[in-house]
Order: structure tokens, then sequence, then C-alpha cells
């Protein structure tokens, strides 16, 4: 352009410069497409990498479960409870009217006098703990609303967990069920008072 400003302007100048600048948008474009291909394909890789790191990370809660569930119930009936049952696999809650899922609960032990909702964790943070407080409050809502006058605890189980996450949730209340070795340990601190909802 700088040359079309020292030199007369003809028609086949102007031509030239219209048909060169056609042939660079022609090229930005294609450049804009390809750009947003590879974007595309960018989204469509993170979401199954996303993906598989779920399957992952449920697989992770799965064998924690699977090292909790064998002696559970023999550890808090050693301790006085005499559980009867034990729903081993999960309950999911839902609120019968609307369909509305309301709650989940990995491991439940339960007499007709206590009901434990044990949810397992392959490394424990204190986010889980408060989690699982606000899922013991929608559980006594739903136990209020069954006339159900059992009283309500909480357990939480994990792999791994630090000892400040350990004091928090015996603090909030939570029994706590720690790896140790190739099984699980329940132990209970001095002066532990378990939460009832």
């Amino acid at each position: 352009m700088q040359e079309l400003q020292n030199e007369p302007l003809t028609f086949e100048k102007v031509w030239a410069a219209l048909m060169e600048n056609r042939e660079q948008m022609k090229e930005t474009d294609r450049q804009m497409k390809e750009t947003d291909r590879k974007i595309q394909e960018t989204d469509r890789i993170v979401k199954e990498v996303s993906k598989q790191i779920g399957k992952l990370g449920n697989r992770f809660g799965e064998l924690a479960e699977h090292l909790v569930v064998p002696g559970i119930m023999d550890k808090f009936n050693n301790l006085g409870f005499n559980f009867s049952e034990i729903t081993p696999n999960g309950r999911k809650f839902v609120d019968p009217e609307t369909e509305k899922f309301l709650a989940e609960v990995d491991i439940i032990l339960e007499n007709s006098d206590i009901f434990i909702a044990v949810e397992v964790k392959s490394k424990l943070h204190t986010q889980d703990v408060d989690d699982h407080i606000a899922r013991m409050e929608v559980l006594r809502c739903i136990a209020d609303s069954k006339n159900d006058k059992r009283k309500y605890h909480g357990a939480i189980a994990g792999a791994i967990m630090t000892s400040k996450t350990r004091d928090y949730a015996h603090k909030s209340g939570f029994y706590l069920i720690e790896q140790s070795g190739d099984t699980m340990k329940l132990e209970i601190p001095e002066g532990f008072v378990p939460r009832a909802w």
C-alpha cells in the first residue's frame, strides 16, 4: 500500500491490491476454521480424559468400600451396638413425591435403635466432613418424615487423612474408620461424644 501512495493509482493497481487482500482474507478464514477445529478436538479430548479420571476415582472409592465392608459390622458390634443389618453397596434416598434425589450413603449399619451412615473416601478432606454433616441433616429430615425415631449417627472411613482432618471429623461427632495396613481400624479417642441427628 506504501507504493500506491507514491505512484498514481491505476485500476490495475487497485484491482491487484484488492485481490491480494481477498487472498489474505481467505487464508485468515482458513486459519480460523483450522483453529476452531483444533479447539473442538481439544474439548473432545478434555471431556474424554475427565470421564476416564471420573471412572478411576469411582474405582478408588469402590476399593475403599471393599476394604471397609468386611469387618465394619463386627467393629461396631464389639463396641456394643448389636447391628443386625448392613447395606454394603450404598443406598440412594429420593423424595417419593417428586422423585428428586436427596442423598446417597455408601454403607449403612442399622438396628431397631440406631442408624449409622458411613461415608467412604480414599482420601479424606475437611470438605468431605462438612458434606457428610449436610447429608446427615437430610437423612434426619427423611427419617422424621417417616416417623423413624432411631438415633442417626455418622461415620467416615478413609484410607488417607491428615491429623487435622482426623481431629475435625471427631470434633464433628463422626466415628472414624481408618486404614491400618491391610485392614481398617475404628478407634474412639478419649472424650469422644458421637453426634446424634
